[in-house]
């Protein structure tokens, strides 16, 4: 129960003046009162040291190894040596000047009219049958021409090396039936063949296209799969439970 003889405190008065001071100053009346929730503006010297550049946006991270280099590693080269493509370009540009300085090789091919000069080229899994007859130094490869069918130009010089060598390349013909392998792979079979066929015109030559590595073939082919094992020589990955 509430006690109704209890009275509600009275509210408190305002504080009356300490000094004649307060008391005397007048309040102006244009004046607002200051409302407590509104924050007091800045001064002057506060907006100045602001900065009213913008904010920088947002700069997305770059992707993960966008800044690294593709390395190629040419066949015979040493994989720790790092060349740019002008340097790579610059060394190919001196051994094809080295090979132009070399005397060609004296041989005695029987350039008649019949004269066919037959010969099997191999690289890996690529097998290449090379009919060298009398003519202009035309290439023939499943029917297309030599930039055709090897658009690379690489391959193309190393096809036309064997006949460079004995300087027949603007005498003879080569008419080419190739199949199997990868394009490297049927470039170096085409070379193989050609040097080959060479020997069948000329043996004496055998001695020169050896030691150019004309004559020497790439046996390399893919390890076949094993029983059990997922390829050649890769295993399931173990579990013990």
């Amino acid at each position: 129960m509430i006690d109704e003889s209890t009275e509600p405190p009275e509210p408190e008065e305002a504080a009356a003046p300490t000094s004649e001071a307060d008391a005397s100053t007048p309040v102006p009346a244009d004046e607002p009162a200051a409302d407590p929730a509104t924050p007091a503006p800045a001064l002057e010297e506060d907006i100045d040291d602001e900065d009213d550049t913008p904010a920088a946006p947002r700069v997305k991270p770059a992707i993960p190894g966008a800044d690294l280099e593709v390395d190629i590693v040419l066949e015979g080269s040493d994989p720790l040596a790092r060349e740019d493509e002008e340097a790579l370009e610059a060394a190919a540009a001196a051994a094809d000047e080295d090979r132009a300085d070399e005397q060609p090789v004296a041989a005695v091919i029987d350039l008649a009219a019949g004269a066919r000069y037959r010969a099997t080229g191999k690289r890996k899994t690529a097998v290449a049958r090379v009919i060298l007859r009398p003519g202009s130094g035309a290439y023939t490869v499943n029917g297309k021409t030599l930039d055709d069918y090897f658009p690379r130009p690489a391959l193309g010089r190393n096809i036309r090396h064997p006949l460079e060598a004995v300087g027949y390349d603007d005498r003879m013909d080569v008419v080419v039936r190739v199949h199997g392998g990868g394009v490297s792979a049927q470039a170096g079979a085409l070379r193989h063949g050609i040097s080959r066929a060479l020997l069948e015109a000329d043996p004496n030559l055998r001695g020169e296209l050896k030691r150019r590595g004309f004559l020497t073939r790439d046996p390399r082919v893919k390890e076949r799969k094993k029983a059990g094992l997922k390829k050649a020589r890769k295993r399931p990955q173990f579990s013990k439970r």
